[in-house]
C-alpha cells in the first residue's frame, strides 16, 4: 500500500565525517541517500523530504567572521534560506538523476519554506540549538571570550555554538506542499527546520535570528499535510536503551506510552536521540499513526518491518 511519508534525513546523509565536508563530498553523500529514497518511490510511496543544515550554517557563519570588515554580515534567517536552496538543489538533482537511471518519471521540487515561531518563545532568552562544527574545550573557550558565542558540550562529541531554537508553530507553505504531493511531485521542504519567521501585530511576517530543530519542524509538517508515516533517518539502525553500554538493548517497536517512559527515565541524550523521540511523539500526539526511526540504508527494510524502531499510537 502506498503511503504519504515525511522523511527527515540527518547530518550523516549530508556530511559523513570531518574529512568529507566539501560541497563535492556532501553531494556524494546525498547521492547515496537518493538511492534509498528512490527505492521508496519505486514502491509507489509519496515522499516529502526534510533535512538538517547545522554544519552548513556554521560554515557560512565562519566565512562571515573571516570577511568581517570587508563584507556585510548575513542574518541567520537568510543563511537558513541559503542552505535550503543549496542542499535542496543537491537532493533534488541526486534524486532526479537516480530516477533517470531507473527510468522512473516523477517531478522533484524544492520549496523554500518559512516556519512561524512565537516572538515570546522562551528559547530566545536561552539559546540551546547546536550549529556548526565541533570544537575542543580550549577552542570553545577562546570563541566564547573572543566572539561572545554561546557554546555547550554536545553529547560527549565536543563543544558547539548554540543559538535560539524556538518551537515551530505553523509551516507557512504546508498547503502548497500538500497540493504538490497530491499531484505526485516529490517535495523537499522545511530544510534546516525551516526559515524562522514571526508575525507582527499587523500580521506581517519577518525573519528572526534562530534555528528551528528540523525534527520538530518535520513532525509539524507531517501533521499539517496529513502524512501516513513520519520517518527520521539517522546514524543508527534502531533506537537503543543503554546505548553503547554492555547491556545495550535494541528496540524494534514502541508504543507512545513506552517511548514517554523511556524519555522520562533519561535513556536518550539531549543532543542526539531525545529530540527525535520527542518529534515522533509530537506527530503521534497530533493524530499521526506511526513514526519510524532508522538509518538511511535501512529505510526500505524498516518499512517492510525487518528493522528500525516503529513507534505507534
Amino acid at each position: 500500500m502506498s503511503k504519504t511519508i515525511v522523511i527527515a534525513i540527518g547530518g550523516n546523509s549530508l556530511i559523513r565525517d570531518a574529512q568529507h565536508q566539501t560541497v563535492k563530498d556532501q553531494y556524494d553523500a546525498v547521492c547515496e541517500t537518493a538511492r534509498h529514497m528512490v527505492d521508496l518511490v519505486e514502491k509507489g510511496h509519496r515522499l516529502i523530504i526534510t533535512h538538517g543544515n547545522g554544519p552548513q550554517v556554521g560554515f557560512i557563519l565562519l566565512r562571515s567572521e573571516y570577511s568581517r570588515g570587508f563584507l556585510h554580515e548575513v542574518p541567520i534567517d537568510s543563511i537558513v534560506a541559503d542552505t535550503q536552496g543549496a542542499i535542496g538543489y543537491q537532493i533534488q538533482q541526486a534524486i532526479e538523476n537516480e530516477m533517470w537511471r531507473r527510468q522512473v518519471r516523477r517531478q522533484v521540487v524544492t520549496v523554500v519554506t518559512q516556519v512561524l515561531v512565537n516572538s515570546d518563545d522562551p528559547a530566545f532568552q536561552k539559546p540551546t540549538k547546536p550549529i556548526g562544527p565541533f570544537y575542543k574545550k580550549e577552542q570553545a573557550e577562546e570563541r566564547i571570550k573572543k566572539d561572545g558565542w554561546n557554546m555547550v558540550e554536545d553529547a560527549g562529541r565536543g563543544w558547539r555554538r548554540v543559538i535560539a531554537s524556538p518551537k515551530p508553530v505553523r509551516i507557512i507553505e504546508s498547503h502548497a506542499v500538500k497540493l504538490l504531493v497530491k499531484e505526485g511531485v516529490i517535495v523537499i521542504s522545511a530544510g534546516g527546520g525551516g526559515i524562522p519567521v514571526i508575525r507582527d501585530k499587523d500580521g506581517i511576517l519577518r525573519g528572526t535570528a534562530a534555528v528551528i530543530d528540523k525534527d520538530y519542524a518535520s513532525a509539524l509538517l507531517a501533521k499539517e499535510i496529513g502524512a501516513d508515516l513520519f520517518v527520521i533517518s539517522t546514524g543508527v539502525e534502531q533506537v537503543c536503551l543503554n546505548f553503547k553500554k554492555p547491556d545495550q538493548k535494541n528496540l524494534s517497536r514502541l508504543t507512545k506510552e513506552e517511548a514517554k517512559r523511556y524519555l522520562a527515565e533519561g535513556h536518550f541524550a539531549a543532543g542526539s536521540m531525545k529530540p527525535k523521540i520527542e518529534a515522533c511523539l509530537q506527530f503521534l500526539e497530533s493524530g499521526g499513526k506511526e513514526a519510524l526511526i532508522t538509518s538511511p540504508e535501512k529505510i526500505k527494510e524498516a518499512l517492510d518491518g525487518k528493522t528500525g524502531t516503529l513507534i505507534v499510537a
